[in-house]
């Protein structure tokens, strides 16, 4: 169907906001879930790449984290998570939210500018209908704008986890101190709230955002790519249903699709996106 330029009516006002507050709750409970879960590979991760003498003898990812934990407990696996809830969540719903903005944006923009005198042309499910190239553009553009958006959030957030990942006590300092078993050493950062402290205070600015384009260059290519591939197989999974006379993908929007093709969606974008962008 088409509509001139009158403003939305309430029924698509309440579904526009129901579908945002529904991204916002659903982003962040997965940021969190996701995060508890595999904050202590991240931390193995930081420690095999850091420039450090100190862990020079882990033999791999498993004895780094067996002697993590069993050195310093596990306290150390979770260095940084403070950094990651408070700050990592809101970046986790921005980037959602911030993708879903700006691709509704630019889709309405790019349906306005394709003809129609100026109307816009709606799908079953109520989104301007759009060409494959105008799509790709969408998601393209709409994926990058997201990372630099979020990345205000992500980068202090990764520079501070990344500091309490990689500090740890000595062996030595633990053989010299007798209490050592029973009262752990204190850290040269007393968590994180403090970390950001001391970096802002002796680096400054330029010390918490360290990294800032770099990160970007990186992952703004791969969440580009990965929102195209993503928004496409809902596209390819939706018209899939429609040709096995499922009466329900008719009127189905995309983010409604059942959880396993959601899924499979999510996890096949993610891995060609990854594997395309790994060079960067």
């Amino acid at each position: 169907m088409e509509s001139s330029d009158e403003p939305l009516s309430s029924p698509q006002q309440q579904q526009q906001s129901s579908s945002l507050l529904h991204d916002v709750l659903g982003s962040a409970t997965a940021g969190i879930i996701s995060r508890i879960m595999t904050h202590p590979l991240d931390t193995v991760k930081a420690r095999l790449q850091a420039p450090s003498s100190s862990f020079a003898t882990y033999r791999g990812p498993i004895d780094a984290l067996i002697q993590t934990y069993r050195n310093e407990g596990i306290r150390s696996l979770y260095g940084g998570f403070g950094a990651v809830i408070v700050g990592g969540t809101p970046g986790t719903v921005l980037y959602l939210t911030g993708y879903a903005f700006f691709r509704d944006t630019f889709s309405s923009l790019a349906s306005n500018s394709g003809g129609n005198n100026g109307g816009i042309t709606f799908n079953s499910s109520n989104k301007p209908t759009l060409t494959q190239g105008q799509e790709f553009a969408v998601h393209f553009s709409s994926g990058i704008l997201a990372e630099a958006v979020t990345c205000i959030i992500y980068v202090p957030v990764d520079v501070v986890k990344e500091r309490m990942q990689v500090q740890t006590k000595s062996r030595e300092s633990l053989i010299s101190n007798k209490d050592s078993l029973r009262k752990p050493q204190s850290y040269h950062y007393n968590g994180s709230w403090d970390a950001l402290q001391q970096i802002i205070r002796t680096e400054g600015m330029t010390g918490i955002y360290r990294g800032y384009w770099a990160t970007l260059a990186s992952f703004g290519p791969f969440s580009a790519l990965y929102f195209v591939f993503y928004e496409r197989c809902k596209v390819w999974s939706k018209e899939m249903l429609q040709d096995n006379n499922n009466s329900d993908a008719q009127r189905m929007d995309d983010g409604d699709l059942p959880l396993h093709y959601l899924v499979a969606c999510s996890a096949g974008a993610g891995a060609l996106a990854s594997w395309l962008t790994s060079p960067l």
